[in-house]
């Protein structure tokens, strides 16, 4: 879809903004007031009462069926942002004959359903769909007003999005998988997101036709148009990926087991992604871009620096005291977990040490371990041109106590499921390949590439993490499944959260998958099972 529509949208909140039109200088300050702001009586105070809530959602609902866009704003407490997008819905999405019903109320909340037409081009399709508001009080004008969010208008909807009903830019795609089965929304929820990109970045190279599509305009100018309803199809282009329709199915239903949970696998001996799958309420694809601490799952990089740089071996010293201090703050291993003077760092990697890695943090460089992640196991140079949007992990070099905290996967780290499979699949390969979505023959885009590992690094990290699948802290998690595994679990602390990350790393054959769940606890207890389950599947 075309993006001119915002100019016009930003031009009617000008509009209101220098007053071309008396209501629209009001709602202006009453957003800034929350409200009418009248001062002829005191304001009320309290939570609105139930005939308030019945009588503010009636006055919105009666402006917003009228295509009244500027006074159903002037019932919410922020009419500056809800009026462009009020006005957006029969003027750029070509939204008529609306009609809303209130069901039964919920305290302050109201659910109510939406019944519309769209019509575009002599085309018309009838639009249903159900949503709510909740009422709240003004904070200086003391009224009872809707509690702004743009999901009230559309559940899809997000801050800055618009409704917009026009000509697609980009035909539609039938996005099929390695072995030719089609892949949808539909079937697999969480790849939603992902085909919209797939369709924005290479609709027009997959031979299709444009159709006519109510759609969601996100805010930023790079993100994808989401559809919503279809007046007229089009002709859709066939478009290859990367992804497994059997992997895909058993992620999507490992996910759904746990909140805020995403995963990616990928097939180590070419990078390509098999399946990536999230479970969130935002719906939004953190497999990909999300930016989190890792937790002990680093300790993979972590190892490789210190066998890289000659300070220990899998066979080496690697002591586990109960508690290490660097940079005048002391580090802890996990409840629980006996000091042993003695390990080596294949113990302590299968343990999942932290004071044994800490212990090295004066004797590593400040730079080493990004050094070691940029250089072999290719994160954190914004460089990866996957065939959708990704983060590509980060790892800086930061000095005092986040040198130590970086070995453990906290301090300024960050990473994505996806940067944590690719980390396996260096581990498990030597070899750095790039993860990629979509065919790299399809544009001939330039992916990234680094040095990769040694072999006799490769087989130390094998070695390690083949130990942490069968008798360390993956053990419980990876029973069953055979063949060539390994694994490394980790959890990180989060600021603010009574409950840290769970996360999971492990390969078994030539498929290596990471998970992440927040506030899922230790790996094993949430992040484990959902990357065992891919492996199984992907077996």
């Amino acid at each position: 879809m075309r993006k001119g529509v915002k100019a016009a949208v930003v031009g009617s909140v000008f509009a209101v903004m220098v007053g071309g039109a008396g209501y629209g200088a009001y709602n202006i300050a009453s957003a800034l007031n929350g409200g009418s702001g009248s001062g002829s009586e005191a304001a009320r105070t309290g939570p609105p009462s139930g005939s308030e809530v019945e009588e503010t959602s009636r006055a919105f609902f009666a402006a917003w069926e009228k295509a009244q866009g500027a006074k159903a704003a002037s019932y919410t407490d922020n009419a500056v942002e809800a009026e462009p997008l009020l006005a957006s819905f029969g003027r750029e999405a070509h939204i008529t004959d609306v009609r809303i019903t209130p069901d039964a109320t919920e305290g302050r909340t109201v659910p109510f359903s939406v019944r519309a037409k769209v019509s575009y081009g002599g085309k018309t399709e009838p639009l249903a769909y159900d949503s709510s508001l909740t009422v709240v009080r003004g904070v200086s004008s003391g009224r009872a007003l809707v509690d702004w969010d743009p999901a009230v208008v559309h559940p899809s909807l997000k801050d800055g999005d618009l409704l917009v009903t026009e000509e697609s830019a980009n035909p539609p795609i039938e996005a099929v998988d390695r072995d030719g089965t089609v892949l949808t929304k539909e079937k697999y929820p969480s790849l939603g997101p992902i085909l919209d990109e797939l369709r924005a970045r290479y609709g027009d190279k997959a031979g299709g036709t444009p159709g006519v599509e109510l759609a969601v305009r996100h805010t930023a100018a790079e993100a994808a148009d989401t559809s919503l309803l279809t007046l007229s199809k089009g002709k859709p282009g066939r478009l290859p990926t990367t992804l497994s329709a059997s992997v895909q199915a058993a992620a999507e239903k490992a996910v759904r087991r746990y909140g805020e949970s995403s995963v990616v696998a990928v097939k180590p001996s070419t990078g390509e992604v098999l399946a990536v799958a999230n479970h969130r309420e935002d719906g939004w694809n953190a497999a990909f871009l999300g930016q989190v601490a890792p937790g002990s799952t680093m300790k993979i990089v972590s190892a490789a620096t210190l066998i890289d740089n000659g300070l220990t071996s899998m066979n080496g010293p690697a002591p586990c005291p109960d508690s290490a201090i660097s940079e005048s703050q002391t580090f802890h291993n996990l409840e629980g977990m006996t000091p042993n003077d003695n390990a080596t760092l294949s113990e302590s990697f299968a343990r999942s040490c932290n004071t044994a890695f800490i212990k090295f943090a004066d004797e590593v460089q400040v730079d080493s371990l990004t050094r070691e992640a940029q250089q072999r196991f290719g994160l954190g140079r914004d460089d990866w041109k996957v065939g959708v949007p990704s983060f590509d992990g980060s790892v800086p070099a930061s000095g005092g106590p986040d040198t130590a905290a970086n070995l453990i996967g906290q301090g300024q780290v960050q990473m994505s499921p996806l940067n944590m499979a690719s980390v396996t699949a260096t581990a498990m390969t030597g070899a750095f390949r790039q993860p990629v979505i979509v065919p790299r023959g399809l544009d001939d885009r330039e992916l990234a590439t680094a040095r990769g590992l040694s072999g006799n690094t490769v087989a130390q990290l094998r070695a390690m993490m083949n130990r942490t699948a069968t008798s360390g802290t993956a053990a419980s998690v990876m029973s069953g499944l055979g063949g060539d595994i390994g694994a490394k679990t980790g959890s990180a602390e989060v600021d603010g959260r009574d409950k840290a990350d769970s996360w999971f790393t492990g390969y078994r054959g030539d498929v290596a998958a990471a998970a992440m769940a927040q506030q899922g606890g230790r790996g094993g207890e949430s992040a484990g099972p959902i990357v065992a389950a891919v492996l199984r599947a992907g077996g």
